[in-house]
C-alpha cells in the first residue's frame, strides 16, 4: 500500500472510531429480530459452527447469530470502542476486539464463515484489497458480503462526509482477487428483512 492510500485508510479509520461512528450506531439502533430469519438460514444451510465480522458495530448481526451457535464461537472486530461496548451489550458472550480490519488479530483459517455487511463499501480504494485478503486469509470455507453494488466504482458523500462511501461490483473484485472462490449463495436483503437494500454473496473455497 502506498503512503498516500495508507493514509487514506488511517482517515476512515479514524472516521468511524471517533464521533461520526458513535452518531451512526445512534441512528441505527439494533433490531435482533428482523436479521435473525436471514442468519439462521444460512447457518444452518451452510453448517456453520463459528464466525467472525470484520466491522461488528453495535452487534446487530452477532446477536442473532450468538441464538443459535455458541457465543464463544462468535468473533467480531471494530475500530470503535464505543461500538464494541454496545455490542457485548447486545451480544453477551460473543468476543469482539478492537481492531481494523486491514490487519486482523487472527490465526488463518480461524472460523468458518468471515463477512462483511456494510463495511467494504466505506473502505479506501488502496486499501480494499488488503481488507479482502484478510477475510479470504482468517476463513476455513465461506466468506459472505453483503454490500452496496454498482457495476462502477461510484464514491458517495455519505453524511456530509467525502470519500467514505463507495458502491462497487465486489463480486467482480472478490473474483479477481480470489479466484479459488466460488459462489454458492446469493441475493438482495432489505429493511423487511433489517437490513439495509444490499446485495449479498456467499462463497466457498474451490
Amino acid at each position: 500500500m502506498s503512503e498516500q492510500g495508507s493514509d487514506e485508510a488511517t482517515r476512515l479509520e479514524r472516521l468511524w472510531a471517533g464521533e461520526f461512528g458513535v452518531a451512526y450506531a445512534e441512528r441505527n439502533p439494533v433490531d435482533v429480530d428482523a436479521r435473525s430469519a436471514f442468519w439462521d438460514a444460512l447457518l444452518a444451510g451452510h453448517g456453520i459452527r463459528s464466525v467472525l465480522e470484520v466491522g461488528c458495530g453495535q452487534g446487530a448481526n452477532l446477536a442473532p447469530i450468538a441464538r443459535r451457535i455458541p457465543a464463544a464461537d462468535v468473533w467480531g472486530i471494530d475500530v470503535s470502542e464505543v461500538a464494541l461496548e454496545r455490542a457485548r451489550a447486545n451480544a453477551p458472550g460473543v468476543n469482539v476486539v478492537l481492531s481494523r480490519a486491514r490487519e486482523l488479530p487472527f490465526r488463518d483459517r480461524f472460523v468458518d464463515l468471515t463477512y462483511t455487511v456494510g463495511v467494504l463499501i466505506h473502505q479506501s480504494e488502496d486499501a480494499l484489497p488488503g481488507v479482502i485478503d484478510e477475510l479470504v486469509r482468517c476463513s476455513k470455507r465461506l466468506v459472505l458480503w453483503a454490500e452496496y453494488h454498482a457495476a462502477d466504482t461510484e464514491e458517495v458523500p455519505y453524511h456530509g462526509v467525502a470519500g467514505s462511501l463507495f458502491r462497487r461490483d465486489y463480486g467482480s473484485i472478490y473474483a479477481r482477487l480470489h479466484p479459488e472462490l466460488r459462489v454458492v449463495d446469493g441475493g438482495f436483503l432489505d429493511q423487511a428483512m433489517g437490513f439495509d437494500r444490499v446485495t449479498w454473496q456467499l462463497l466457498e473455497r474451490g
